[in-house]
């Protein structure tokens, strides 16, 4: 089953999107080719990298894109401020012909990524890559979000499951399916989010609620009843009414558990010191020889409220993260953007184009861009935008200068080009990842930063260098000053 936005969905746009089209339909430039690319400019949560997500979903919109009946007839009511028609029929004709056809290059989900560099790169006629801004940013730029907030929970985790359970404070439907599933790329072991467990086959977890222990006489009733229904997946949610207690209660249901050959598998902490009562939890738990039963923590958790909790000795084993995953807190979005780089000229040849701005991050970056990435020993060194316009063919590195003061690591024996061909013409290239995939790429990657980069803050910036005749063509069209 695929997501709700992977429908034909063409007016998942902004307005501005549609009048463009239009005045590129009218001046003759719609079939113009150009090259747009999506970035964004500053590192999110105030950490040292960030996890692309969302692509799958991207791709989806793309690959599905049309204009239906109904929405044309929408747009031939929708008027301007003289109450005319914003668009004649002629053009409404025409956007009801176009399918996607332009050529996508991404970095593969799960990737660690960094400010400026482009996360993807789209081809095509200007009119149909104009129209792929809007959605592109909507779905990727909130997944990488809260994909790089999971990244960061996980790294203060450590060996500990995280789970995700923020459905209920999630920004709408799609906002709770898009979190779960950025979530798992990030290092969520699971969601308690079952229409996302359907959809993106991410395992489900679950305990009860409050008002499970509240509709019984006694909250032994309650947790009897609960290991009844559940016997296969026993966690009783221990703080309704007072945790100590609630715990002796829960050891006790699982003393008789042990009988009927039950076992309880955890005990959920959601309030109080959860350093002090998960130590007590721990102790209690072995001494009743429930040695593995785990302790799962939860209550408005973060990662910096995890390496707390964890300096004060907790004996946490899971730990539960609603509200403050699903809803990136610390950075309510990602800010990226879709620039222009290239456009045809009426001759056929390429004129680089760039934004210019008296603030040097948004003046953008001209050109067909790449990223090529070296390791050493494993580890990422550095990574190297291009303009592959400019790279000579077979490139080894050598050719091209880099323009920042990191220049060569020393010792690099491996490198990778991080966009890689997804559409060609609107058609899929190769085999999609499956969302574990982009899991595993991300651990992998996350483990291959140099600690200090990978810490929740970071002591050192990643380098990230513009090679350096693509910075010289960035200063003559963006302006002087520009790093």
């Amino acid at each position: 089953m695929k997501a709700p936005y992977s429908q034909p969905l063409a007016l998942l746009t902004d307005l501005y999107q549609l009048a463009m089209a239009y005045g590129y339909w009218r001046e003759g430039l719609a079939e113009r080719e150009a090259v747009f690319h999506h970035l964004f400019r500053a590192t999110p949560f105030g950490g040292g990298f960030a996890v692309a997500a969302g692509l799958a979903n991207a791709l989806d919109w793309l690959r599905d894109f049309q204009f239906r009946k109904d929405d044309l007839d929408y747009l031939a009511e929708v008027s301007g401020r003289d109450g005319k028609p914003l668009f004649n029929e002629d053009f409404l004709e025409y956007l009801g012909r176009i399918r996607f056809e332009c050529s996508v290059e991404a970095v593969p989900e799960g990737s660690v990524v960094f400010a400026r560099e482009p996360l993807v790169r789209v081809r095509g006629s200007l009119l149909q890559a104009q129209l792929a801004e809007t959605a592109l940013l909507n779905i990727v730029n909130f997944q990488t979000l809260v994909a790089t907030k999971a990244a960061r929970v996980k790294i203060a985790a450590g060996d500990d499951a995280v789970v995700e359970f923020g459905l209920r404070r999630a920004h709408g439907i799609d906002g709770g399916l898009s979190a779960s599933r950025a979530a798992y790329i990030g290092g969520c072991a699971a969601t308690s989010n079952v229409l996302a467990g359907k959809i993106h086959g991410i395992p489900v977890r679950g305990t009860h609620a409050h008002s499970w222990v509240m509709a019984f006489d006694s909250e032994t009733d309650a947790f009897e009843a609960y290991a009844e229904a559940m016997p296969q997946s026993c966690v009783l949610l221990v703080d309704t009414y007072d945790s100590r207690e609630g715990l002796r209660r829960a050891i006790a249901v699982a003393n008789g558990l042990r009988h009927q050959g039950v076992k309880l598998y955890g005990i959920r902490l959601d309030s109080g010191d959860l350093a002090k009562l998960s130590i007590e939890a721990r102790r209690e738990l072995d001494q009743a020889g429930l040695n593995d039963t785990k302790v799962i923590a939860s209550n408005d958790l973060d990662e910096y409220k995890i390496v707390d909790l964890k300096q004060r000795g907790a004996r946490v084993d899971t730990w539960g993260i609603g509200t403050r995953m699903v809803a990136a807190h610390g950075q309510p979005a990602l800010g990226g953007v879709y620039k222009l780089g290239l456009i045809k000229d009426e001759q056929g040849n390429w004129r680089r184009t760039a934004k210019r701005s008296d603030d040097a991050a948004k003046a953008s970056i001209p050109g067909m861009l790449q990223v090529r990435r070296f390791f050493a020993d494993g580890e990422m060194t550095r990574d190297l935008i291009y303009d592959e316009l400019r790279a000579p063919a077979g490139w080894q590195g050598s050719e091209l200068e880099a323009s920042g003061d990191s220049g060569s690591a020393g010792g690099e024996d491996r490198s990778e080009y991080l966009l890689r061909p997804v559409l060609s013409q609107g058609r899929p290239v190769g085999s999609e990842d499956s969302l574990s995939t982009a899991r595993e790429r991300c651990r992998d990657q996350i483990a291959s930063l140099p600690e200090e980069i990978r810490d929740l803050e970071p002591v050192l910036t990643y380098p990230v260098d513009l090679e350096r005749s693509l910075l010289q063509e960035r200063g003559r069209l963006a302006g002087p000053n520009i790093d």
